[in-house]
Formats: C-alpha cells, sequence, structure tokens
C-alpha cells in the first residue's frame, strides 16, 4: 500500500521539504543521469554508502558486478578512500531507479511537510539528517562486511515517519491498494502496519546463512531510521509550533 494524501494541513509553506526534493531530484537529474546506465553506476559505486569499507571488514579491492553498458560490465571496487565517510550523507540524495526516487518522494511529502512545520525548518533539516545516518548505521551493524553500496532517502524518510507516529496517531491518511482501491486510513494503522512489514522483511537476513533474501534492499536501514526518529522526535519538535497547530486545530473543531 502506498500513503498518496494526509487530512493535515500545515500552517507554513514547507520550505525545507521543498528544499531537500529539489536538491534530490537534482542529483537524480544532472549527478546520475536520470537513470542513464554508466551516469548511475559511477554515482552508486562513488558516493554509495557501502558498510563494507566503514568497517574494514570488506577486502580492499573486492568487486561487486553493476551490470553492463554497451555490452561492457561494470563493477564497483572496495577502497580506503576519505570520502568513505561522508557517504552516510550523500547516498540520501542518491537513488537507483526512477521508481524508487519517485517513491520515496511521495512518502517524504505526504508525511515531511508536516513534521517540519512541527520542528521549524533548521531542526527539521537535522533531523533529516540524523534519522538517515542512524539508518546506515543500522545497516552496518546488520550487515557490516557487505560490500553493495546502498543509496536512497528511504531511511531518512522512515525517521520522518516514525516522528509522525508519534506527533499525529490519529490523522487520516488516504491509502492506495493496488490496483485501484484507495482507503482513508489512521496514520498510526499505515505507519505501523509499514514497520511491521519491513521487520518482517528483514528477519531472515539475521540468519548468517541468507543475506541477500531481503532482495537488495536494505530494511534494516528502513527500521532504524523509524525507530531513531520515533526516539528523537521530542527532543526537536519545537513546542509554540506544536502548540499553535493544536489551537488551529482545536477551532476547526469547534466550527465544523
Amino acid at each position: 500500500m502506498f500513503p498518496i494524501a494526509d487530512d493535515n494541513p500545515t500552517l507554513r509553506t514547507p520550505v525545507m521539504t521543498i528544499a531537500i526534493l529539489v536538491v534530490t531530484w537534482a542529483v537524480w537529474l544532472f549527478v546520475q543521469g536520470a537513470g542513464s546506465p554508466l551516469p548511475l553506476a559511477i554515482s552508486v559505486c562513488d558516493l554509495g554508502f557501502v558498510p563494507g569499507e566503514i568497517s574494514g571488514r570488506a577486502p580492499v579491492g573486492f568487486g561487486v558486478p553493476l551490470g553492463q553498458v554497451n555490452g561492457r560490465a561494470l563493477g564497483c571496487f572496495i577502497d580506503e578512500q576519505p570520502i568513505n565517510w561522508l557517504t552516510p550523507i550523500m547516498s540520501m540524495f542518491l537513488h537507483g531507479s526512477w521508481g524508487h526516487i519517485i517513491g520515496n518522494s511521495l512518502y517524504l511529502w505526504v508525511f515531511g511537510n508536516n513534521v517540519e512545520d512541527s520542528m521549524g525548518r533548521g531542526r527539521f533539516l537535522v533531523f533529516y539528517l540524523l534519522t538517515g545516518v542512524a539508518a546506515a548505521f543500522a545497516h552496518l551493524a546488520v550487515d557490516p562486511a557487505s560490500p553493495v553500496p546502498t543509496v536512497g532517502a528511504s531511511g531518512a524518510i522512515s525517521g520522518i515517519m516514525g516522528a509522525y507516529l508519534l506527533l499525529y496517531p490519529r490523522v487520516r491518511v488516504q491509502t492506495y491498494f493496488p490496483p485501484i482501491f484507495v482507503f482513508s486510513l489512521p496514520a498510526w494503522a499505515v505507519l505501523i502496519f509499514w514497520f511491521a512489514s519491513q521487520v518482517v522483511a528483514g528477519l531472515p537476513e539475521l540468519s548468517p546463512l541468507r543475506r541477500e533474501i531481503s532482495g537488495g534492499v536494505a530494511v534494516w536501514a528502513h527500521v532504524g531510521g523509524f525507530v531513531a526518529g520515533a526516539l528523537l522526535v521530542r527532543l526537536f519538535e519545537n513546542v509554540e509550533l506544536v502548540k499553535r497547530r493544536r489551537t488551529v486545530s482545536d477551532a476547526k473543531a469547534v466550527w465544523s
């Protein structure tokens, strides 16, 4: 299922959410070549988060395949470049396909604008980056020797979803169930179902015999980001902004 909208208007323009989306799409179009095989492979290899490079448990020179371009095989090789330590943040702004970036953008817009509205722009940006880094290190903790680069904003967005669960659990979320069904569900139902599905999908990865069963999706990054967001939201929420939102909501309830 996919959230497509919520019944939770913002009081201020979500400038930071929009800015994150603009930067993310600019990276996709101009750095990753809008998914063109060669720039996509180069960006994922050079700027993606590789657990084995951070932990030092993947041997230098070890390579993983990244597909083919014009009949020539592409590979990504473990190195010890200083830039590797920045990849937990840089990888948040990279994606692997059109479906990947569109899906993440939808989730960020539906849930991010209201979380920003309750934190303020600066706090929201720090929160977004921090939960994204927490998600990357959750992935590292589960598979520290992995030589496979991971990219995507989903870890940070999972943090936003964890925050949303605590801030707005009763808000109605319009949710699309393929192929044609749309339901209005409370946010707590949508978010807890999503979180549980990530945990269930990730459980087989905890077995040392079945590392690839998630199909290449770093589900424990999602879990780690969500938990980090739920734990940190009270530190980042702006009490005055939250109070203002509640005042407006109460006034609407009286007049409705």
